[in-house]
């Protein structure tokens, strides 16, 4: 997704946030947007430049055999929050690509689960590689998953 399609998702964010059901349509058009996104059925919550704030309901069909949200859930949480906190921090010129994710898992994750991710871009003048983090916590405020992803950024027309 460029940066671009991010600012107009924050306008169209902005826009749905002051009507009556805003929220529910604006998370229903990320779904039809990111459809792999969509399989975990998350939320967002809070959605400006360098800050994202998304809920994930703990229901039947994103859980294991041990009775918790499954590891790729919060993962794929992490991944999407920690993805829109940059891509709507960037500049126009600059495209990111996710280069590598690991997740490191804490306890349980069970309940309503929030992730955020806060982001200060670099200054991108060449390709460089930068990291985005993105805690996953539950309702006690207890980090549960901490999510981190590598996106190699660059200019746009520059070859990677």
């Amino acid at each position: 997704m460029s940066t671009q399609s991010v600012d107009q998702l924050i306008h169209i964010w902005k826009t749905l946030n002051n009507i009556p059901g805003g929220h529910w349509l604006f998370n229903a058009f990320i779904k039809w947007r990111i459809p792999y996104t969509a399989s975990i059925s998350s939320r967002i919550l809070l959605f400006e430049a360098g800050h994202v704030r998304i809920a994930l309901k703990d229901r039947r069909k994103i859980r294991n055999h041990l009775n918790s949200i499954h590891a790729l859930a919060l993962a794929n949480l992490g991944e999407f929050s920690s993805g829109l906190a940059l891509m709507s921090s960037l500049p126009s010129d600059v495209r990111g690509i996710p280069v590598n994710i690991s997740t490191d898992y804490f306890k349980k994750a069970r309940g309503l689960l929030i992730a955020e991710s806060v982001v200060i871009p670099p200054d991108v003048i060449n390709d460089m590689e930068f990291k985005v983090k993105a805690d996953v916590r539950d309702k006690d405020g207890d980090i549960v998953a901490t999510t981190t992803v590598s996106w190699q950024l660059g200019k746009y027309g520059a070859v990677v």
